[in-house]
């Protein structure tokens, strides 16, 4: 009995070629208000199911979700780091929302490296990383082609340049009021960039245009996300940011 029990735990942990992917959305985070309001839309826009857990609730294995999102603000434990990273290269679809990427996890052994990214701590004028907040920024579309955008609506045009600065163009952009950005996000590896963001320092006046609001990247047989929005719960509320994430979340049915 013990030995049949184990065979069809075993096999309901597993998605069979031809079969259609699990519906469930694991949500993992340490500040639960906006990860309701996700988790709302998600449900309501994709029919999905969503679980939210803190890091110590988390499933042994989560080969079982269709999509892990990460809103983690505080520590990333070492053993969710490791969790995340393997169900990303086992075939997942893990999404990394705001300060899942930020100088806190920079105490952490492997997750920087596993993303190809470095937040400089040389000071900020000589390119170091650095967060503002509460202060407005724009969010640009980068990729207009991809999947992940289809059906997004923006409601702005913003005057865009590439990170050499040579060349300017007018793109479809929406505004996050009153939240967090961050700065010179340092990207290396192969990535498909989604999202731009402009950012006017409102003491210098000084604009930022970097290529680092939302990208994806191949994992060894899965994927993984990153979108810099997400501060305030009502960032969540934001019609272009719901469509993206809910494509996000649908990318691989």
């Amino acid at each position: 009995m013990r030995s049949l029990n184990l065979i069809l735990a075993l096999m309901g942990s597993l998605v069979l070629p031809g079969c259609s992917r699990a519906q469930d959305v694991l949500i993992v985070a340490d500040e639960f208000h906006a990860m309701q309001v996700l988790a709302a839309h998600l449900e309501q826009d994709t029919k999905v199911h969503t679980r939210i857990v803190g890091q110590l609730e988390m499933p042994p294995s989560l080969v079982s979700y269709r999509a892990v999102m990460v809103y983690l603000h505080g520590e990333l434990q070492a053993g969710a780091e490791h969790k995340f990273i393997q169900y990303a290269n086992d075939g997942g679809d893990l999404i990394l929302l705001h300060h899942t990427i930020s100088s806190r996890k920079r105490e952490n052994k492997d997750w920087y490296n596993f993303l190809h990214i470095e937040l400089p701590s040389k000071p900020f004028d000589d390119g170091g990383y650095a967060y503002f907040a509460p202060v407005t920024y724009q969010v640009v579309n980068l990729a207009s082609g991809s999947p992940i955008m289809q059906k997004v609506i923006f409601d702005q045009k913003a005057a865009f340049a590439d990170p050499s600065g040579t060349v300017e163009s007018t793109l479809p952009a929406t505004s996050f009021p009153d939240t967090e950005v961050y700065v010179n996000h340092v990207l290396t590896g192969q990535r498909t960039l989604l999202l731009g963001m402009k950012y006017t320092d409102s003491k210098t006046g000084k604009i930022y245009m970097q290529d680092t609001a939302g990208w994806m990247m191949p994992a060894a047989k899965g994927v993984v996300f990153y979108f810099m929005m997400g501060h305030r719960a009502e960032d969540f509320d934001n019609a272009a940011y719901r469509q993206i994430l809910d494509n996000a979340v649908e990318y691989r049915k």
